[in-house]
């Protein structure tokens, strides 16, 4: 079965940078456009980089757009996420999700079939 597995997340302090990085198994991992989500307990997943299957195209949430870069290797069926200047709003866990659907808006958490466990991040100020 499909298997999304994150790591890199951590404390970091504000203005610090982290990679986070998703390895993906048990499918062809090219054929699916990529993104990640982020979410704070009491609040719903919200989206802040999608890819391509090709990873010819990304798309940013407002929040991140300018310190975030969504990249993939489909040679390592791995997607990544750069994140730089870091805030204390970015804290929370942060989960990629493999697209399944075939219509529906990127950044909606419903054209996607496949979570991971997620990773914290945190931020200190």
């Amino acid at each position: 079965q499909v298997r999304l597995v994150e790591s890199g997340g951590g404390l970091v302090q504000a203005g610090g940078s982290l990679r986070l990085s998703c390895v993906a198994s048990g499918l062809t991992f090219s054929g699916h456009p990529m993104a990640w989500f982020r979410q704070i307990p009491g609040k719903e997943r919200a989206f802040v980089a999608y890819i391509t299957s090709s990873g010819s195209d990304t798309y940013y949430a407002d929040s991140v757009k300018g310190r975030a870069t969504i990249s993939r290797d489909n040679d390592k069926n791995t997607v990544y996420l750069q994140m730089n200047s870091l805030k204390p709003t970015d804290t929370a866990i942060y989960y990629c999700a493999l697209r399944t659907a075939l219509s529906g808006a990127y950044y909606s958490p419903t054209v996607f079939g496949s979570w991971g466990q997620g990773t914290q991040v945190t931020v200190s100020s």
